[in-house]
């Protein structure tokens, strides 16, 4: 009786980070395909909606790790590091929206090289 509930707690639990990994990867999906139309469109509200969906995409991403963060706690220096590397993401998609809000396409998009920094330093630490 003991192995057959071990067996299906640990399947349980395999599955639940498979699962958070593969959402954080679609959370990755959508912030890389995002910054794809960013950087190609010339169209103000096809800007403010891949902006908007990038940041939804962060803002969700906040709430998983990236498996080189497995096991550690959420109150660990690593973790309240990789949140605050997607606060900072955050930060600069809302001065992009901001700018794109106000007319400012052209702005908006230079704004964007910002996001590939970050992300750049984002995964060269935590990926």
């Amino acid at each position: 009786m003991r192995k057959p509930v071990i067996a299906m707690l640990s399947a349980s639990l395999l599955f639940t980070s498979t699962s958070a990994l593969a959402d954080l990867g679609k959370e990755m999906d959508i912030m890389k395909d995002s910054l794809s139309t960013v950087k190609k469109t010339r169209d103000a509200g096809e800007l403010r909606q891949a902006l908007t969906a990038m940041r939804q995409a962060a803002q969700d991403a906040k709430d998983q790790a990236p498996e080189r963060l497995d096991g550690k706690a959420k109150d660990s220096a690593q973790i309240k590091d990789y949140r605050a590397h997607l606060d900072k993401l955050i930060s600069q998609i809302d001065v992009s929206l901001k700018k794109v809000n106000a007319g400012d396409v052209a702005g908006a998009k230079a704004e964007s090289e910002n996001f590939e920094q970050t992300r750049n330093e984002s995964h060269k630490k935590f990926r």
